[in-house]
C-alpha cells in the first residue's frame, strides 16, 4: 500500500490548519482556524472541500465552538452551541459528512465534563484518525476489482485532499496501483474549480503516479478510444436507493461508461449513505456564482452580460453504478435492499 505525501488537516498547539487548496499546486499554505466561525467559512469558501475532510474539518469546528463557549459561558457553555454549530452545518448543503459530523460530536459532548473543550478536541482527533482508517480500507476492498494493468478515469478530486488523508476514489487507486493494476491513470480537468487538473494531478504526482489530463469534454472520446477501463469517483451524498450526488459532471461520466460498456465505481464510507433521504431527486444541489464559470482565476473568459447555470454536483442514478465500495465492503449493482444490508451487518 503507498501512503498520501498531501496532509490536508492539522492541529498544531491550539488552533487547526487546512491546506488552502484553492492554491494548490502553485502555493502551499495553510489557513489557520482559531474558531468555528474560521471552520465555517473555509468550508463555504472552498479552503476545504471532499465530504469526508468537510466532516472532519467541522468536528474540529465543533471543538472550537467548545472552547469559545466555555470561555465565554463557563459552565453554561453546552446552552450557547445552537447559532454556532448551525452557522456551521449551514456550511455547505449537499456534503451529508458536514451534518453528520456535528450530529455525532454534539451527542458525544459531555456537559459535566470538568475540561470540555480537551474532551471536544478528543473526540475531533479520534474521528479524523478514523477517517484515515475507513480510506484505507476502502482502497484495498476496492482494489480487488481491478485486473492488472488497467485504465482508470477519475474526476474531481477523491483523495487525501477530500479526506483526512489517503482518500476513497484515490485511495483505490493508490492501493492498486502498489499493486500493478493501474496501467494507465487519467483524470479529468473538472470545470469550473480544476480540481482534477489543480488537485488529483499533484496529489498523484507528489506520490509517483504518472496521471494524464484530459478536458471534460474529451471522456467520450478517451472512452470510444479504448483506454478506459473503469471510472472511479468518490460521493458527497449517497440516497437511500443508491442514487449518488457527486461533483458536476459525474452523472455524464456515468451515462459515457455505459454508453462504451465501461464500469463505474463509487468510493464512500458509510457515513456518506444517507438512509434519511430516499432517493437522489430529493438531494439538494448547491448553486454558486456565475462568476465560477465567466471568468477564470478572475480573469473574464465569456462574453461580457452571459449568464451561467452554475450547480456544483448532479445526481447519478443507482443503476449506471456497477460497485459502490464501502469500509463494511462492496456492493455491485447496488440499491435500497442491499444498502440497508451494510448498516444491518
Amino acid at each position: 500500500m503507498t501512503s498520501s505525501a498531501a496532509e490536508p488537516i492539522r492541529w498544531r498547539d491550539d488552533h487547526l490548519q487546512l491546506l488552502d487548496q484553492r492554491k494548490l499546486p502553485f502555493e502551499v499554505t495553510y489557513l489557520s482556524c482559531r474558531t468555528c466561525r474560521d471552520v465555517a467559512d473555509a468550508i463555504g469558501e472552498m479552503v476545504v472541500r471532499g465530504a469526508p475532510a468537510i466532516g472532519v474539518s467541522a468536528a474540529y469546528g465543533v471543538a472550537l465552538s467548545v472552547r469559545e463557549a466555555a470561555q465565554r459561558y463557563g459552565e453554561q457553555w453546552f446552552d450557547h452551541l445552537d447559532a454556532p454549530l448551525t452557522a456551521l452545518g449551514d456550511a455547505r448543503p449537499t456534503a451529508v459528512n458536514l451534518r453528520w459530523a456535528i450530529e455525532v460530536m454534539r451527542d458525544g459532548l459531555n456537559p459535566d465534563s470538568p475540561d470540555p473543550f480537551a474532551h471536544a478536541l478528543g473526540q475531533a482527533q479520534a474521528m479524523h484518525r478514523a477517517d484515515i482508517e475507513i480510506n484505507e480500507t476502502l482502497g484495498e476492498i476496492g482494489a480487488r476489482y481491478l485486473d492488472d494493468q488497467q485504465g482508470v478515469l477519475t474526476h474531481c478530486n477523491a483523495g487525501a485532499l477530500a479526506t483526512a488523508g489517503y482518500g476513497t476514489a484515490l485511495g483505490v487507486v493508490r492501493s492498486a496501483y502498489a499493486e500493478g493494476k493501474v496501467g494507465a491513470m487519467f483524470a479529468t480537468e473538472t470545470r469550473p474549480w480544476l480540481q482534477g487538473a489543480r488537485l488529483t494531478a499533484w496529489e498523484l504526482l507528489q506520490d509517483g503516479i504518472d496521471v494524464t489530463l484530459v478536458a471534460d469534454g474529451a471522456a467520450a472520446a478517451l472512452m470510444q478510444s479504448g483506454a478506459i477501463d473503469w471510472v472511479i469517483a468518490g460521493a458527497d451524498r449517497i440516497a437511500a436507493n443508491g442514487d449518488v450526488a457527486n461533483k458536476i459532471g459525474t452523472y455524464a461520466l456515468a451515462t459515457l461508461a455505459k454508453a462504451h460498456e465501461i464500469k463505474v465505481m463509487i468510493v464512500a464510507p458509510l457515513s456518506t449513505i444517507d438512509l434519511g433521504t430516499p432517493s437522489g431527486a430529493e438531494i439538494e444541489i448547491e448553486f454558486r456564482q456565475a462568476s465560477e464559470i465567466t471568468s477564470l482565476s478572475g480573469a473574464p473568459v465569456a462574453a461580457p452580460g452571459a449568464g451561467a447555470w452554475n450547480p456544483v454536483f448532479d445526481v447519478t442514478p443507482a443503476h449506471l453504478i456497477d460497485v459502490l465500495v464501502t469500509e463494511k465492503g462492496a456492493l455491485e449493482r447496488p440499491d435500497r435492499s442491499s444498502i440497508e444490508g451494510l448498516f444491518k451487518a
